[in-house]
């Protein structure tokens, strides 16, 4: 069973917060960058006036919008510095389950224990506030780093949706994962 934090969305390495009106433009770089896309499966850009009306609408609880996206700051500098997001997805409050992603925008803040970090404070937030009985996870079979981040975590490989995605050239196999909440 994991341990509940005293503050909730702070971990050893990161803090997690919601999204701000100043976070746009980063917002609009990692949602407009084509070299993640394959990751969340998106395929068209975003303008910055989409951008900002979803941040507009974020102040709605997750009850709401069923998902949440936060902001993943690495505090072990003076200053905090955003490195990432976190989302929890199709949220189902009936089910009490929802899927989870993960982004460490840029390659040198990757490896260092912050996508970890920020893993185990959403977990411990969904379980232990959100009151969640699971979280679950799609990873593509070549994303090695987030396969290996979600089962140490004790995420278990559910399913294999065979040929799942289909890129120029390439047909990639998308592994479903599962954590269930034991204590709930």
């Amino acid at each position: 069973m994991r341990k509940i934090q005293e503050n909730i969305l702070t971990g050893k390495l990161t803090q997690l917060r919601a999204i701000e009106p100043d976070d746009v433009e980063l917002i609009y770089q990692l949602e407009n960058d084509s070299s993640i896309w394959q990751l969340s499966n998106t395929f068209t850009p975003f303008s910055r006036h989409v951008i900002r009306q979803f941040i507009e609408n974020s102040h709605q609880d997750i009850f709401q919008l069923k998902q949440l996206r936060l902001m993943i700051e690495k505090t072990d500098e003076k200053k905090n510095k955003i490195i990432g997001t976190i989302d929890l997805f199709d949220f189902d409050p009936i089910h009490k389950r929802a899927g989870i992603g993960i982004l460490i925008a840029k390659s040198e803040d990757r490896k260092k224990g912050y996508a970890s970090d920020a893993l185990d404070t959403l977990i411990n937030y969904s379980f232990y506030t959100l009151q969640l009985h699971q979280l679950y996870c799609n990873i593509t079979e070549d994303n090695t780093d987030s396969l290996s981040l979600f089962q140490s975590k004790g995420f278990q490989l559910i399913g294999t949706k065979r040929d799942w995605l289909i890129f120029p050239k390439v047909k990639k196999d998308e592994f479903m994962f599962q954590l269930i909440n034991k204590g709930n």
